[in-house]
């Protein structure tokens, strides 16, 4: 039996430099998201230190880290269990 392949996920975690204003403009500009999900996913790396901004292959995820990492966000790529 042969298992689908699990989604890998970009996380991206709270940093002590970033506004918040310009994590939700992250994410509007890069994800496309609209601002009331920006702003609620900026909120999740805010208050919780952490959010899950994206789902898919690894080699997306990848290039989704990547472009966070372009912005000066912090952000990983991770299995999603």
């Amino acid at each position: 039996m042969v298992l689908p392949d699990t989604p890998w996920i970009t996380i991206v975690w709270n940093d002590p430099v970033n506004l918040m204003s310009y994590v939700t403009y992250v994410f509007m500009t890069y994800f496309h998201y609209s601002r009331e999900k920006a702003e609620k996913l900026m909120t999740d790396v805010h208050v919780k230190g952490r959010a899950v901004v994206s789902a898919g292959t690894r080699e997306e995820m990848e290039r989704d880290v990547t472009a966070m990492h372009s912005y000066g966000l912090w952000a990983t790529v991770s299995k999603n269990e």
